[in-house]
């Protein structure tokens, strides 16, 4: 996980710009985009228009007044909640901003070097970095190899290495060669650089609205627009009512009242945080240093059903450990140990350091002092297949110790005049079967065993695997392995399916197969050979370390470059989605409790005896003080509960993995019944206030 700092739900700063906005949303050009809050708009500019009315002929309502106030407050709370969650988007873009820097890069023209400014650097151009460098745009390592700084982009501290020829070639402008040299292609146009581009994705403002989202809004709006003619009806049935019954017309069904009842019967409460949570989701995975080109990509990633993951440094750690040491007959285990530790004291890779751990920790082998052995160390090569030790003073004295591959020590005990056993053959071919690695040790002319080398299985991941598979999503491990090998990984993993010996064209024939049969997929991937898969894919992540082609090719960027983010993004989404569903669960069920406490109010005069109450009053089920008082609580708990629902919007819903029906019961039970009862308590208490300070 990267160290970048999260942003505070209640930074100061992002606040006081969030109660700007709110004021600037006010136009009616940003309100028509929510359709439900711009029905609030219109109705606070009535419910004005008739206060100011009053005013000018002595007719002054301060009941209309504060429900017009509080009807501004409604628009007003709406716009805050969005403004929120886009000032948190913006801040993030901020902090991007800081990093790109007017710096000057070594741009290559023929056999010479000319310094150039980075912002005047085209697609094409080739730049030479060396340590201390800012790399100046993104690009793709045409030559050399460096360590690099990416804390720019990613918060991470430790340097990565960038390299050509390879999937981790890709560069991004702003970023630090920390040592070495290389030569960089330019791959982007000055103004479309990989931040350029971040920076635009975060800046929550421009954000379009999602296929689900516009659905959801047309939902809404078909809820007001119904609830709109009933209100509309209302005073014609009032009406008619009071005359058949003699009488005189109810002064509880003005305008400014009919606009009260249609603001709390329509579904405000979603329609005010809808825009925040679809904001939020992008947020989110930012936090996860995970950049997303859509909302449209964090929806989908909500609905995958099938995941595509790579074996290699996704399901298993991607080195290659010592987990084993086979003697041959005639040798002792401790003997095979000490050899193999001492073949392997100078070599650094993470298959070397594992041997030299295993040693010690099995038969409490230490490292030796490498100069009382007068030790000679010689180093593995491409074409020797092999790496070990001398040891000895003088050149009859010297004892070879050598570790490689089978052929490669066969033919090094054969040219020494030894004998290479059939048993230790048949050993590394069982443990090729099993899908490990066998490296032969020998001593001189003398084969003394076999070390088992495996690609370890991610701790934890079996147990990821079945939280997934609780949640409805298939598994699905690719690998370039053969049959036998992918099959032993995949029951250990617990992966559902598993796909060997896998080319390019395989992994995009499989993900098409899947959508051919209604499946949502995700795929991951680094390489220029993942490219189409990730492009097919409904959700396609791209390494930041991988090629230019990778990154172009998904729709989200994975900054930590870490393969099991998928299954982070996968939670993310589901998260959105359960946060949008389980707040339009509430504001429908707030409903509920406001219709008890304005029906009553208004319709009080109705079929009244000479006590003034009739069948009607029986809904006054929270015992409010007065029509006037019922009908300003429900509005002013209308407004209020926007502002205090906008943590939860921006937070999200408590992710658990569940099945749909599990979610489904929980949902209506917290914020189905939530709903219903919350606003009980909360107009009773503010029409309390009322009356108390009335």
């Amino acid at each position: 996980m990267s160290s970048k700092k999260n942003i505070s739900l209640f930074n100061k700063k992002i606040l006081i710009q969030a109660l700007k906005e709110s004021f600037y949303k006010i136009n009616p050009l940003q309100l028509i985009k929510n359709p439900v809050i711009f029905i609030v708009a219109i109705g606070a500019m009535l419910t004005t228009v008739i206060v100011l009315t009053g005013l000018l002929h002595g007719n002054y309502s301060s009941f209309n007044l504060q429900i017009a106030i509080w009807l501004w407050f409604t628009v007003l709370f709406a716009n805050f909640s969005e403004a929120v969650a886009e000032g948190r988007g913006k801040a993030q873009a901020d902090s991007l901003r800081k990093n790109r820097t007017q710096t000057q890069a070594r741009k290559r023209q023929g056999n010479k070097e000319v310094l150039v400014y980075a912002t005047d650097l085209k697609k094409g151009d080739v730049v030479y970095c060396t340590a201390g460098d800012i790399i100046p745009s993104d690009g793709e390592v045409i030559e050399g190899i460096a360590s690099v700084d990416e804390s720019a982009i990613t918060g991470e501290s430790a340097p990565v290495i960038r390299e050509s020829g390879g999937d981790r070639s890709a560069v991004t402008g702003g970023t630090k060669v920390i040592s070495d040299s290389i030569l960089i292609r330019i791959t982007s146009e000055p103004g479309d650089t990989f931040i350029d581009r971040m920076i635009a994705l975060v800046e929550s403002a421009k954000r379009q609205k999602t296929p689900n989202e516009i659905a959801l809004s047309i939902l809404l709006s078909g809820l007001s627009i119904v609830f709109l003619l009933a209100v509309v009806t209302l005073p014609a049935f009032f009406g008619y009512n009071l005359n058949a019954s003699g009488q005189p017309s109810s002064q509880n069904l003005s305008l400014p009242v009919l606009i009260a009842l249609l603001v709390c019967l329509i579904p405000t409460t979603i329609g005010g945080l809808l825009s925040a949570i679809g904001i939020s989701g992008m947020d989110r995975l930012l936090q996860r240093n995970v950049i997303a080109t859509s909302g449209r990509a964090i929806e989908a990633a909500g609905d995958v059903d099938v995941l595509l993951l790579d074996k290699t440094g996704t399901i298993t750690l991607g080195n290659r450990m010592a987990t084993d040491f086979i003697p041959a007959e005639g040798i002792s285990i401790e003997e095979l140990a000490d050899a193999a530790q001492l073949s392997s004291l100078s070599d650094e890779t993470p298959e070397g350091r594992s041997i030299v751990v295993l040693a010690k920790e099995k038969f409490n082998l230490r490292g030796r002092d490498v100069h009382q052995l007068n030790a000679l160390f010689i180093p593995f090569t491409a074409q020797t297949r092999m790496s070990g030790v001398d040891i000895g003073s003088g050149q009859d004295s010297i004892h070879q110790i050598r570790k490689g591959s089978a052929d490669a020590i066969r033919s090094f005990v054969q040219n020494n005049n030894g004998f290479y056993p059939q048993k230790v053959q048949d050993v590394v071919a069982d443990i090729s079967r099993q899908g490990g690695t066998p490296l032969v040790v020998a001593a001189d002319n003398k084969v003394l065993g076999v070390i088992c080398l495996k690609d370890i299985v991610k701790g934890g991941i079996k147990q990821r695997f079945a939280e997934l598979r609780k949640m409805g999503i298939r598994t699905i491990m690719i690998t370039g392995d053969n049959s036998l090998t992918a099959a032993a990984i995949a029951a250990e993993a617990g992966v559902d399916d598993f796909m060997a010996e896998a080319k390019p064209e395989d992994k995009l024939r499989r993900i098409r197969e899947e959508q051919a049969n209604g499946h949502l997929v995700g795929m991951i991937g680094d390489g220029t050979n993942d490219a189409p898969a990730l492009a097919q894919a409904d959700i396609g992540i791209a390494m930041n370390t991988g090629t230019q082609a990778a990154r172009e090719a998904g729709n989200m960027v994975d900054l930590d470059s870490n393969p099991t983010k998928l299954i982070e993004v996968v939670e993310v989404g589901k998260q959105l989605l359960m946060t949008r569903g389980a707040l339009t669960t509430f504001s429908i069920a707030n409903d509920v409790a406001k219709y008890f406490a304005i029906i009553p109010a208004i319709a009080i005069v109705l079929y009244a005896g000479k006590n003034g109450a009739g069948p009607l009053s029986l809904l006054n089920v929270m015992n409010l003080g007065s029509p006037q008082s019922a009908i300003l609580s429900a509005v002013i708990f209308n407004a209020v509960i926007i502002v205090l629902l906008i943590p939860l919007a921006l937070k999200g819903v408590q992710y658990r993995p569940v099945s749909a029906t599990s979610a489904l019961t929980r949902n209506l039970l917290i914020y189905g019944l939530g709903g219903i009862i919350a606003p009980f308590f909360g107009i009773k208490i503010i029409d309390l206030l009322i009356n108390l300070v009335s």
